[in-house]
């Protein structure tokens, strides 16, 4: 298999090299995943573009899909990632591993948006009719339901893009959910 390099700044399109000094400002780095889109001269700026628009779902809602989403698919790389990002939207440890396993006993609201995403994952888009409609009766609409799987969709490129390409994580790696207490 080839092996993918982090691109460094320089090696980069001019287009990315300005979205490369975005993130250094916004982040203080520009994380390896986002580096790693920018073997392509667009989909870096696309990628950023579909991510950060307007949605209905509050920062939390979003944690919470890409918690389940990324464990679903295993990508050690966006578990880890949004494991810092959850924390910072205020999740507790404890939180943070429940979302993973798609669900959350602390927040019925949660819960359902959790198990919506774990099941939309799983089966592909093929959603089980209870999950879909304990999701509604917890008080979300058909506009939530559609962001929620445009987010889906969202996180699962990125968890396909590192686990094609396996650059290295550079986030405080998120241990495996196996063996976890939940």
């Amino acid at each position: 298999m080839s092996t993918f390099n982090v691109p460094k700044r320089e090696e980069v399109s001019e287009n990315n090299q300005a979205i490369f000094d975005n993130l250094n400002k916004a982040l203080g780095f520009v994380p390896n995943l986002y580096a790693t889109y920018a073997h392509s001269d667009t989909a870096l700026e696309n990628y950023l573009n579909f991510s950060n628009a307007k949605t209905s779902l509050s920062a939390k809602e979003k944690e919470v899909v890409n918690l389940a989403v990324s464990e679903v698919n295993q990508c050690v790389y966006c578990l880890s990632a949004h494991t810092a990002i959850g924390k910072m939207n205020g999740f507790t440890d404890a939180q943070i591993l429940e979302l993973r396993a798609g669900y959350a006993s602390f927040d019925s609201k949660l819960n359902a948006l959790a198990q919506l995403a774990k099941n939309i994952t799983e089966n592909r888009g093929k959603t089980d009719e209870a999950v879909l409609e304990n999701f509604f009766n917890a008080g979300y609409t058909k506009g939530n339901l559609i962001d929620t799987i445009a987010l889906v969709g969202d996180k699962t490129i990125s968890n396909y893009i590192h686990q094609t390409t396996q650059v290295p994580v550079d986030f405080p790696v998120a241990q495996p959910l196996k063996g976890a207490v939940v």
